[in-house]
């Protein structure tokens, strides 16, 4: 056992067995005290970040040092079946630890940030009266945004002016939509998918009803956890690391059967145009099956898209408040051992206001 260096009351020590690295939090103060802030408040602490800084393996061994559990910020990790392109950790790889909100609906299922924040919320409420510290981890920044700091209603849908953007949609690409979100509402369209029709649909049937954007309602709201003391770690890496780590992503997705889980999943009936299809990786490789490129160079565009992806992550996370940035992966000791001193620093300080 290699020991690192002291994290203020909470130390990190690394377990050197493989596959079980960074397990074990050494301290006589491993008591119920990270469980609350010092001023009582229940403690949420959350490893957010772009797509493959090692965010999984980051919280996966802080829940397991802590006695926590995870639930999940990811969009398309509530998906039964979709599990390599959306790397979920295996079961067999969990260490123990109990996930939530991963594997919560059917693929042609509709699931709403709205939803998101209520479950969650509940999840995490869960968690703790077990005694237990909830561990928050994912990469989807309006799922961050709407548990942490509230989502608003929103008007009805309207089917008319809902269709009325579809034909739109149809007629000049979903790109257009897009294009057209972006002039009025710039912080929706950095982090809606410029082919995500239903997202931007939405954005823009809430601008046309209420002469307000989703972005200015988003202000106005409150989280459905206000009480709690959330302490959250952002990852970041430099551009050439980021796409080194996103190749040997891709190229594993690949290894470990993406093309045969999709056609698994078309011969249980799911549809081709189901929500999780249209998704990255998942839209790359369906057209690959169908015949459009061939799979060399699907996985080069599903890196492409990837960074994209992680740019307008990162563009999204540098905009909400009260961030602890950490440059380097998950996956490193000292990384490890830098969240736990941010997390003993903050648990003992006052929260912002603007929380």
């Amino acid at each position: 056992m290699a020991e690192r260096p002291s994290a203020g009351r909470i130390g990190a020590a690394v377990d050197d067995r493989p596959g079980h690295r960074l397990v074990r939090v050494v301290s006589a103060a491993m008591t119920q005290a990270h469980l609350r802030s010092a001023d009582g408040r229940p403690i949420l602490l959350a490893i957010v970040g772009p797509t493959a800084t090692g965010k999984s393996t980051l919280a996966l061994t802080l829940a397991e040092a802590l006695g926590g559990e995870i639930v999940s910020c990811d969009s398309t990790a509530v998906y039964r079946g979709f599990d390599i392109g959306t790397d979920k950790v295996p079961v067999s790889e969990r260490r123990g630890v109990p996930h939530h909100l991963i594997d919560v609906v059917d693929p042609t299922d509709v699931y709403t940030a709205a939803r998101y924040s209520r479950e969650a919320a509940k999840a995490v409420r869960a968690v703790t009266a077990r005694d237990r510290l909830p561990v928050l981890v994912g990469g989807t920044g309006l799922y961050y945004r709407a548990l942490t700091r509230g989502l608003f209603p929103g008007p009805e849908g309207d089917p008319l002016l809902r269709a009325r953007l579809s034909r739109v949609a149809r007629r000049r690409g979903v790109e257009s939509l897009h294009r057209w979100l972006a002039r009025h509402d710039a912080d929706s369209a950095g982090r809606i998918q410029p082919r995500d029709e239903k997202r931007l649909v939405r954005a823009l049937e809430v601008w046309l009803l209420t002469g307000r954007t989703l972005t200015d309602h988003f202000a106005d709201t409150r989280s459905l956890i206000a009480d709690y003391l959330v302490i959250t770690v952002a990852l970041r890496l430099t551009v050439d690391a980021l796409e080194t780590r996103i190749a040997r992503r891709v190229d594993q997705q690949f290894a470990a059967g993406l093309l045969d889980e999709i056609t698994t999943l078309w011969a249980r009936g799911i549809p081709p145009d189901a929500g999780p299809f249209l998704g990255l990786v998942y839209r790359q490789a369906v057209e690959h099956l169908r015949g459009l490129r061939d799979e060399q160079e699907t996985r080069e565009l599903i890196v492409r898209e990837n960074r994209r992806y992680a740019r307008r992550q990162l563009i999204w996370f540098r905009k909400e408040p009260n961030l602890q940035w950490i440059e380097a992966p998950g996956d490193e000791d000292e990384t490890y051992a830098t969240t736990l001193r941010l997390l003993e620093v903050a648990r003992a300080a006052p929260v912002s206001s603007d929380r």
